[in-house]
């Protein structure tokens, strides 16, 4: 991904050396609650995968808090988004605590901690408004940050800013709020767009949902200020249409994780072709694909599949849109980025 930065960053002094010793509020209080609201036998946590080796010490400190009769178990499925729901561990047990994620869909029986980032952004974003030219900007920023969006927006106004923010779809939960599938919160009537937050995905994702709009990426983990370049990003998406074209015999995935089902888009690309073939999967990876003898695949599920995974897999893989240029039914200029709207 081409990111040019314009701040060189300094690692010392961020949340990269707080890595290893950060700390999240658990909301153990709330689950706490909530087990002996229901009386509750069997409690699952499910953790995202770069918490998943806090989960015994917060079985513990729940243990701790609860009667000794009360069964904990962990989550080893991996988990990539409040999408990515342990189902299977969520009809067995009382009470289901996901943690990492906001709410994609209410439910009285799964509780949802966040886990917000104890990062201080304004740092960062003091060095961000210097390649903000406009008056007008937009302001997104991930589930981690949320906690601080209302004092963002605040601080950006008390700088003369005119700050357009939104909620997306029902896929979000808050205003402001972009995922790695939906970036229907930048929507906004500015042409600049200031995500704060860290990674790359999230705001290349949505520079290419949004090509009209320049996007600035204040990201407060590693202290740095970048701008958002799809141009690396594109080539290696026409790069894989490109040879998905003689392509005769295609894998078309259904993801079955329960937020990240389209069985439609599936169906269709099936029902057109006869030399597609419906595979569900509920676990996506390069070495499951090796024993189908596909010229290329259409992933359905989560587009980071796609756009993180795409260059690992023995074939192309490509999001349904990338497909249908593929096989001539939308011109190449049509390449555009995989979303998802609405829930389960």
């Amino acid at each position: 991904m081409s990111q040019d930065a314009t701040t060189e960053g300094d690692l010392r002094n961020t949340g990269m050396s707080l890595r290893h010793d950060r700390e999240w509020d658990y909301e153990l209080d709330r689950i706490v609650d909530a087990v002996e609201d229901r009386d509750a036998d069997r409690v699952g946590l499910q953790f995202p995968e770069g918490l998943k080796r806090r989960g015994p010490a917060v079985a513990d400190d729940l243990r701790a808090l609860c009667d000794n009769d009360v069964t904990f178990l962990l989550s080893g499925q991996p988990c990539y988004g409040a999408c990515d729901l342990d189902t299977f561990l969520m009809r067995r047990t009382d009470v289901f605590v996901h943690f990492g994620h906001s709410p994609m869909k209410e439910s009285d029986k799964i509780i949802y901690v966040p886990l917000f980032s104890n990062v201080d952004p304004f740092p960062i974003m003091e060095e961000a408004v210097d390649d903000l030219p406009e008056e007008d900007v937009g302001l997104v920023t991930t589930a981690q940050h949320m906690n601080r969006f209302d004092e963002m927006v605040e601080w950006l106004e008390e700088r003369d800013y005119d700050v357009h923010t939104r909620r997306g779809d029902d896929r979000l939960t808050h205003e402001g709020q972009v995922l790695g599938c939906n970036y229907a919160s930048a929507d906004i009537d500015a042409g600049q767009v200031l995500y704060v937050g860290g990674g790359k995905f999230h705001p290349l994702g949505l520079a290419m949902e949004h090509p009209d709009k320049r996007v600035l990426i204040a990201d407060p983990v590693n202290n740095v200020v970048t701008l958002a370049d799809t141009e690396k990003f594109l080539k290696q998406r026409y790069g894989a249409v490109h040879r998905a074209m003689d392509a005769q015999k295609w894998g078309v995935i259904f993801c079955t994780k329960i937020g990240q089902g389209r069985m439609d888009v599936a169906e269709s690309i099936i029902e057109d072709n006869d030399d597609a073939y419906l595979i569900t999967m509920d676990e996506v990876t390069p070495d499951r694909l090796r024993n189908f003898d596909m010229d290329a695949f259409v992933n359905t599920g989560c587009p980071r599949i796609t756009t993180d995974d795409g260059p690992q897999f023995h074939k192309p893989m490509l999001t349904p849109g990338e497909y249908r240029i593929a096989v001539g039914d939308k011109p190449l200029d049509s390449l555009s980025f995989d979303t998802f709207h609405g829930t389960w």
